[in-house]
């Protein structure tokens, strides 16, 4: 179950990043009667479900170290400062990523002209 889950997360992660990615390059001036989802609403809406998905791949990730981290301190309660310590910098690295990532997809939102 837990690769399942995984596995569609990273899928809606990279299904986000491109729609971040590419909704800007077909940012171009289009009549309001198109129908088409070209223009700055693609790139705001792809900006902001790429800062979604990036969010929530981020409390997954956080969350998957986290619980790893206290079945292994229930396992063997001496080596708890070790495991602590490499689970707060794991987590501070994911934590790091996760802040990028939202940063440019709402700099994506912020910039759509």
């Amino acid at each position: 179950m837990k690769n399942r889950v995984a596995k569609w997360t990273l899928t809606l992660m990279a299904v986000g990043a491109v729609w971040v990615i590419v909704s800007p390059a077909f940012a171009q001036e289009t009549g309001p009667a198109s129908g088409t989802l070209i223009g700055p609403g693609a790139a705001k809406l792809g900006g902001a479900v790429g800062a979604g998905l990036v969010v929530i791949g981020g409390a997954a990730g956080i969350g998957r170290v986290g619980g790893s981290a206290v079945e292994s301190m229930a396992r063997q309660p001496e080596a708890a400062g070790k495991v602590n310590t490499a689970m707060i910098i794991t987590a501070a690295m994911i934590e790091g990523a996760t802040l990028f990532g939202v940063v440019v997809g709402l700099l994506a939102v912020l910039i759509a002209k």
